[in-house]
C-alpha cells in the first residue's frame, strides 16, 4: 500500500513540486546555515580550517606507509589514488553519520518553526562538500606534482560524482527519519559504515580479488563502484560501465525520492517524538 501510494503520478508530482518550491524558498537559511556551520567549526581551532585537508592528507600518509610500503602495494599514483577516494569517503561517512541525529540535534529549530527537514540535510552535505572539494583541490596539485596523465575518461568522474552526491542524499533522507524513532540507530550505522569501509577499495584496488568477488564487491556495493569509477576515470584513462553507471543513478534517484516523500509523509509527527 505504502509503495502504491508512493508510485502514484498525481502524489509523486505533488510532492516534486512541493521539493523544488521548499527547496527555493529555503534555500538562502540552507546556504546561511551551512556558512555558519563552517565558521563554527574553525572557531576555536588555531589551524582553522587546514584541519580540513590536514585529516585526509595524514590519512593517506598512514596509509600509503602502512600499505604501501611496509605491506608493498605497488598501485600506480597510490598516494593521489588513495588521497581522492579519502577525500570521497570522508563525504559520504559524514553525512550519514550526521543525518542520524538530524531531527534531534537541531530539535530547538524545529520545534519551534516550520522547516523542511531535507533542508538541514542539504545544509550538512554543502559543509561536507565544501570540505571534499578542498582535498580535490589538493589532489589537483598531486595530479600536477606526479604528472598524471589526463585523458578524455576523466569526464566521467563528472556522472559518478553527481551518481555519489545523490545516492548520499538518499541515504540521508532515509535514515534521518529512522533515527527519530530508533535511538540506537546511529550505534549501528558506525558498524555498518566501517564494515561498508573495508569493503570500498578506498586503500586499495579491488581488482586484486579473483572473480567472481571482484564483480560481487564492484557491482554490489554503489559507493565502490562509483568512487572507483571516479579514481579509475582520472588517474588510469579508464571508462567505468556505463550500464551500472546510470543502474546506480537510476536507484539513487529513486532512493532521493522515496526519502523525501517519507519525511513529508512523517514530518508532523517528528516535533512530537524528539
Amino acid at each position: 500500500m505504502i509503495i502504491r501510494e508512493f508510485y502514484e503520478k498525481e502524489f509523486r508530482r505533488r510532492n516534486v513540486n512541493r521539493f523544488i518550491n521548499d527547496t527555493k524558498k529555503y534555500w538562502k537559511y540552507t546556504l546561511y546555515a551551512a556558512k555558519s556551520q563552517l565558521k563554527t567549526e574553525v572557531a576555536n581551532s588555531y589551524l582553522n580550517w587546514i584541519w580540513w585537508v590536514l585529516e585526509p592528507f595524514c590519512f593517506m600518509l598512514i596509509y600509503a606507509f602502512i600499505f604501501g610500503y611496509m605491506l608493498g602495494r605497488k598501485e600506480l599514483y597510490y598516494n593521489v589514488y588513495i588521497f581522492v577516494g579519502l577525500a570521497i569517503w570522508d563525504f559520504f561517512n559524514r553525512c550519514i553519520k550526521s543525518s542520524v541525529r538530524m531531527v534531534k540535534r537541531n530539535k530547538s529549530i524545529v520545534s519551534k518553526v516550520y522547516l523542511p527537514k531535507h533542508t538541514l540535510i542539504m545544509s550538512d552535505m554543502m559543509v561536507n562538500g565544501f570540505k571534499m572539494l578542498i582535498c580535490f583541490g589538493l589532489s589537483l596539485g598531486m595530479i600536477i606534482y606526479y604528472k598524471v596523465p589526463i585523458g578524455w575518461q576523466a569526464l566521467y568522474a563528472i556522472p559518478s560524482l553527481i551518481t555519489i552526491l545523490i545516492f548520499t542524499f538518499g541515504c540521508c533522507c532515509i535514515l534521518l527519519h529512522l533515527g527519530v524513532f530508533i535511538d540506537d540507530m546511529a550505534n549501528v550505522i558506525n558498524i555498518v559504515l566501517r564494515f561498508v569501509f573495508y569493503l570500498t577499495g578506498i586503500f586499495y584496488n579491488i581488482n586484486i580479488f579473483p572473480e567472481p568477488i571482484h564483480s560481487l564487491i564492484l557491482k554490489g556495493n554503489p559507493l565502490a563502484f562509483m568512487i572507483s569509477g571516479f579514481r579509475d576515470s582520472i588517474l588510469y584513462q579508464t571508462v567505468p560501465s556505463r550500464k551500472w553507471l546510470l543502474l546506480w543513478f537510476v536507484i539513487s534517484v529513486a532512493l532521493a525520492a522515496f526519502g523525501v516523500w517519507n519525511i513529508y509523509k512523517n514530518e508532523n509527527t517528528y516535533v512530537k517524538v524528539i
